[in-house]
């Protein structure tokens, strides 16, 4: 596989920036290797997907809750910045 094969279009309303209140309401998309077809259900479903043997892999990655919004003082354009992981003490890896 190539990097390229990664590469798709995730428009960022489809991005959680929270949790639902109930976890098992996650969203969870299924492939069916068989022929390819895409279900979407909910992850308290997960158990009925699942057979002896299979590896179930959690990434429990978190949402930073750290947008910060602001204006650009000279021509008051807005600018936002999404603080996506600290780096070091005082420094942050941001998306803007």
């Amino acid at each position: 596989m190539q990097l390229v094969d990664y590469d798709f279009d995730l428009p960022e309303a489809l991005i959680a920036q929270r949790p639902p209140p109930e976890r098992d309401q996650a969203r969870l998309l299924l492939l069916n290797r068989a022929d390819g077809s895409l279900q979407h259900l909910h992850f308290g479903a997960i158990v009925d997907q699942l057979a002896p043997g299979d590896a179930l892999v959690l990434n429990q990655t978190q949402v930073v809750p750290a947008r910060l919004r602001g204006r650009k003082v000279a021509t008051g354009g807005r600018v936002e910045l999404l603080l996506l992981r600290s780096l070091t003490e005082g420094d942050w890896l941001a998306r803007g």
